[in-house]
């Protein structure tokens, strides 16, 4: 399970997408979240602004990536 570390938090679910790599734009987070290919928690997650916090564990393309507040 890969590691993503926040600065702060909550954070909007599509920035994470965005700047982890997993989507091209902000755009495309959007859009591949709305499309429901996106879980939270094991909860498939269409909010496109949800709000991560640590702990949180995101499921996309077949991988899992959990969310840590960076010390």
């Amino acid at each position: 399970m890969k590691e993503i570390f926040l600065t702060k938090q909550p954070v909007e679910l599509f920035k994470i997408l965005k700047f982890e790599g997993m989507a091209s734009t902000g755009g495309d987070a959007k859009r591949l979240i709305a499309d429901g290919q996106v879980k939270v928690n094991g909860a498939k997650e269409i909010r496109k602004r949800k709000q991560i916090v640590a702990d949180d564990v995101i499921e996309f393309g077949g991988k899992k990536f959990v969310v840590h507040l960076q010390p």
